[in-house]
């Protein structure tokens, strides 16, 4: 298998030296130099799976070298991630539009620096069907998906927008917020999968977004266990956090919309319904401690309607055994340290 290859843009010595030495160590092949000219004639001659850039360099910033960067070909679509210092200002919004994957504060941790690079090359050799991190569809998979319910006479999707992600990964570290998406998701998922049907699909809308489809008289059973499953785990969100400290950062809000809110002219359509529920809503309320799910009055009421009917609909058909909610499944959430993150990347 051949190694993944960066390009180290670094005019630290030491630092420089550093990073080269331990991503050698870890099977990489590395190219490291100190000034933007020479990372630009690297660039032209060599192919790399991702740049590690210094946004302050001798002859010239990041967002300079990183704009001729992307005027190359070799080089034009291949991950940058700045490396930053604790008082340098940062424009994020420049580096978005010259395709700036991550930022890194210095003095960093160097294990969470390779997890970074590692995610972002995954990111960019993986196909736009599955998410990075919790392996889940995403794009336009997910769209066709939505795109065939609509035209079912009887459908719910059960939206969850994962809120405060961001802040957290400023407090806890970049790993310990993948952790915690990877977490979440799975709990959705064997959520749908104890209380859904085979046909039930789950997927990202966004990052921090995901959709449920299912039938409607499924979606308060799979609602109430992902409640349930969030507030059993809700400590173990927080491995670094003082015992007394809240541990309310992280918090899930959940929107059904169904085939009676329609009707849906196309995806962007329902899309924008959801967004729009999320924006303005204004009967949300938020238990005190996170991650919680906010699930809103009026829908809670429709659910119940649609889950009545549905059982009235049912009442001459055989009934199927319900299944024991065993509080000990494998969507319980373990206390981390090094030693596992390291064990999961083998």
């Amino acid at each position: 298998m051949q190694k993944p290859k960066l390009l180290i843009v670094e005019d630290e010595f030491d630092l420089s030296e550093m990073v080269m030495t331990y991503f050698r160590v870890q099977n990489y092949d590395v190219v490291a130099v100190a000034y933007g000219e020479e990372a630009i004639d690297a660039a032209k001659s060599q192919d790399f799976d991702l740049i590690l850039l210094d946004i302050r360099l001798p002859d010239m910033d990041g967002y300079e070298l990183c704009e001729k960067l992307r005027q190359q070909r070799r080089s034009k679509d291949t991950p940058i991630i700045f490396l930053t210092g604790q008082r340098e200002r940062m424009d994020k919004l420049q580096g978005l539009k010259l395709g700036v994957v991550d930022y890194i504060t210095k003095p960093f941790d160097i294990k969470e620096l390779r997890l970074r690079v590692r995610n972002a090359i995954n990111r960019a050799n993986t196909p736009s069907m599955l998410h990075a991190v919790t392996d889940l569809p995403e794009g336009d998979f997910v769209r066709d998906k939505i795109e065939a319910v609509l035209q079912q006479d009887k459908w719910a999707l059960l939206a969850f927008i994962i809120d405060g992600l961001d802040t957290f990964r400023g407090r806890y570290g970049f790993v310990a917020a993948d952790d915690v998406l990877r977490a979440i998701s799975l709990i959705i998922k064997n959520a749908v999968a104890d209380h859904g049907t085979p046909d039930d699909f789950l997927g990202h809308l966004r990052s921090y977004r995901l959709v449920v489809i299912t039938e409607p008289n499924n979606a308060l059973d799979i609602d109430q266990r992902v409640r349930t499953r969030l507030a059993q785990n809700n400590d173990y969100f927080y491995p670094q956090a003082p015992q007394d400290a809240p541990k309310d950062i992280i918090k899930v809000e959940a929107e059904l919309i169904t085939q009676a809110d329609g009707p849906f002219a196309n995806v962007d359509e329902l899309v924008e319904r959801v967004t729009q529920q999320f924006q303005t809503d204004t009967t949300v309320t938020r238990l005190p401690m996170g991650p919680a799910v906010t699930f809103r009055r009026a829908t809670t009421e429709q659910l119940s309607a649609i889950a009545e009917k549905s059982a009235d609909e049912a009442s001459t058909q055989p009934t199927k055994p319900t299944q024991a909610d065993d509080a000990s499944q494998d969507d319980t959430i373990s206390a981390r340290d090094d030693s596992a993150n390291e064990d999961a990347e083998k």
